[in-house]
């Protein structure tokens, strides 16, 4: 399991007079619009707590004014919180002196942020180098670092020119760049991609994708967009009011909304992309072995209602299925030996979508049969795939 990079606990941030004075009337639960009007504070987050995993991209999702952009900005202190402590690799961030501070930010983490914020009157590839510049690192050496980047991200070619020679995409990829340039283990981005047309910001999404499955970077990635946090997220946290009301995967959000507020939020999805085989697969009654004999294993599957049973080895190694009209059959002919009638079915990884798995159930008479490591997990039908679509998975 991978461990834990940054970790949250109890972070707080009030704006406006006397703010610590606010943190125990929210402990004692009063609302958000109730300190705004007795106090004149502004709850920005509230008590807000997660862990994010070496190499994760996390995702903190919620309508404007939910509070995420000024927790991301509390991780790194460009907003100081009121409450709470936030550590990265078990160093404090909150307690942290200016010098180290500024140590971590250069060597830990960078951000990304929704508006470019590039030197219109440097070149692309000065602006990628500027972090690596104000560390005082070697020009010829901090050149190669920012050619490399840019290559990275889809722009070599584009080094020597200016920012208003480029478009928006290809921007907010010299931005990305920057905050690569310096190699950082954590990149915090603040809805980094907002600001893009719907085709482009697509584009970037999956550049992100593409870069993650090679640099392993730990990521906070803040959306509006419940899309793009199905997509980009290993783990969404959903604020509302500055509280986090729920954590968890896609799928678990999806499948199990924590209250009315999240159900609302996530009616409208496509199921079919998100839910995966794991989640609607149903696990075999009944195993066989394919050295057993033919009477054996249809007794076996009339005792449990079965329609096909999975041939297995010893190991659990998936070999294909046997049905039951086939079986009877073999019998009546005075025969014994299973290999005669094991037919190949159709395969899915786990975490295969709905969505694809539909397109290999239109082609197929069988169940699907879900497996790991070339190891049988569960099977799953047509009558699954529909129940997942329709959000009947128990």
């Amino acid at each position: 399991m991978s461990q834990t990079r940054i970790k949250v606990e109890n972070i707080y941030k009030i704006f406006g007079p006397n703010p610590k004075k606010v943190i125990p009337m929210l402990e004692d639960g009063m609302s958000k619009e109730d300190i705004l009007e007795k106090t004149g504070n502004t709850v920005g987050v509230n008590n807000a707590s997660f862990d994010v995993k070496e190499g994760e991209i996390f995702v903190v999702m919620g309508l404007s004014g939910s509070g995420k952009s000024t927790l991301i900005r509390c991780l790194n202190r460009l907003i100081e919180p009121t409450g709470g402590q936030v550590t990265i690799d078990g160093e404090e961030v909150i307690g942290a002196s200016k010098e180290k501070l500024r140590t971590m930010r250069r060597k830990k983490m960078s951000m990304v942020f929704q508006h470019f914020g590039l030197f219109p009157h440097k070149t692309v590839c000065a602006n990628v180098e500027y972090g690596l510049e104000v560390q005082n690192v070697d020009k010829q050496v901090r050149r190669k670092k920012a050619y490399e980047t840019l290559e990275m991200v889809g722009l070599k070619g584009y080094e020597e020119s200016y920012p208003d020679e480029l478009s928006g995409g290809m921007q907010q990829r010299v931005g990305l760049a920057r905050s690569l340039a310096n190699d950082p283990g954590i990149l915090l981005m603040d809805e980094a991609f907002s600001a893009l047309d719907p085709l482009i910001k697509k584009d970037m999404q999956d550049q992100l994708l593409e870069l993650q499955e090679d640099l392993h970077k730990t990521i906070v990635f803040i959306t509006h967009d419940l899309d793009e946090a199905l997509k980009l997220g290993d783990d969404i946290a959903i604020m509302k009011d500055g509280r986090i009301v729920q954590i968890g995967t896609g799928e678990q959000i999806l499948t199990n909304p924590a209250n009315t507020y999240v159900r609302d939020f996530v009616e409208n999805v496509d199921r079919a992309k998100v839910i995966t085989a794991e989640t609607i697969m149903r696990k075999p009654k009944e195993k066989a072995l394919p050295t057993e004999p033919a009477k054996v294993v249809l007794r076996r599957m009339r005792r449990n209602d079965m329609v096909v049973i999975p041939i297995t080895t010893k190991k659990r190694g998936f070999i294909g299925a046997v049905n039951v009209d086939d079986a009877a059959e073999l019998i009546k002919e005075g025969k014994t030996d299973l290999n005669e009638i094991v037919q190949e079915i159709p395969t899915v990884e786990k975490t295969t979508s709905i969505l694809d798995m539909s397109a290999i159930a239109v082609d197929s008479d069988h169940p699907i049969a879900v497996v790991e490591d070339g190891k049988l997990l569960g099977f799953i039908d047509k009558v699954d795939l529909l129940s997942g679509i329709l959000g009947e998975v128990d």
